[in-house]
């Protein structure tokens, strides 16, 4: 008799911040998704693909849910929904030392309306840094407003509580084949990773609004024998944010090029030489044609 086998689709849903990328990144050994402190880095869904000697977990890390205060906001929880409607386990994470707040209340609203009955694996993340009676308080009061079929406490910086997560989202996914090759892992283009990492680097550099107001294009890659060239375009809302991305003598500028040249060339396994511009593409975030134009292409059912 062969060994049962099983595949499906895990969505990481929560807020933002609560630490999705990160535990995403955990589980597949390997950088995918780009992280920040900051909230509302995550604005695509990011597929990852877990493979077990029993079983394939095809993971989607998905927006944070917030209010949404512009297009590009509207698009990022529409992301988020849609890939909660496609999934087979709901992974919801939240972030055991900060506790509930608004927008947890909101994903919770969603959870009612869409889960249907999905199972939910509640996953306690950040849990190194969390006090034990906040945890328990936390998931007694989720445990009263979602069925939870199980609930699993994690720290995607220490590795703690991974296999355990691992194990209780394959006891809930539907027997099946894989879905995807055993060397797949995700199916990323090569334009939207680059365009990743550049983003990263500047949510990481800079402050306030200006992270926000920010959009990557990669033009061009050219991946030649020794070397690899690419063509990016940052695009801002204003001329003022445009002069503090390019800071001073180009100093801004030049860091954002230097930490996403380091990575890109640690994933190429070459050297990258990356050259960037920065123009403006006023309130690109508020229209749909300008969304469109840096890549958050709306689905067809979306109400703006």
């Amino acid at each position: 008799m062969e060994k049962e086998f099983k595949a499906g689709f895990c969505i990481l849903f929560g807020r933002p911040n609560v630490g999705k990328s990160s535990l995403l990144n955990c589980i597949l050994g390997t950088k995918l998704a780009i992280v920040s402190e900051k909230p509302q880095t995550t604005r695509n869904r990011i597929l990852g693909v877990k493979h077990l000697p029993n079983a394939q977990i095809i993971f989607f890390d998905t927006p944070g849910i917030h209010r949404p205060i512009h297009l590009l906001n509207e698009y990022m929880i529409n992301t988020a929904k849609r890939a909660l409607k496609n999934s087979d386990v709901i992974l919801f994470v939240v972030d055991a030392k900060e506790g509930l707040n608004d927008e947890d209340e909101i994903t919770i609203e969603i959870l009612k309306e869409l889960a249907m009955d999905k199972p939910i694996v509640l996953d306690l993340n950040k849990i190194d840094i969390a006090k034990r009676e906040d945890v328990e308080f936390i998931e007694k009061a989720l445990k009263d407003h979602l069925n939870i079929k199980e609930v699993v406490k994690t720290s995607a910086i220490t590795g703690e509580g991974i296999e355990d997560l691992i194990e209780a989202i394959v006891r809930h996914l539907p027997e099946g084949y894989p879905f995807y090759p055993e060397d797949m892992i995700t199916d990323i283009p090569e334009h939207f990773y680059v365009s990743e990492i550049i983003r990263e680097k500047i949510f990481n550099l800079t402050k306030q609004e200006i992270p926000y107001s920010t959009g990557v294009v990669v033009e061009s890659i050219e991946n030649k024998e020794n070397i690899v060239v690419i063509k990016a375009v940052i695009y801002v809302e204003k001329e003022s944010q445009k002069a503090i991305i390019i800071g001073k003598d180009g100093s801004i500028l030049k860091k954002i090029g230097t930490y996403a040249r380091e990575e890109l060339e640690a994933y190429y396994g070459k050297k990258c030489y990356l050259e960037l511009w920065v123009k403006v593409k006023e309130k690109w975030r508020y229209k749909r044609g300008s969304l469109a134009e840096l890549g958050y292409k709306m689905a067809k059912g979306d109400l703006y």
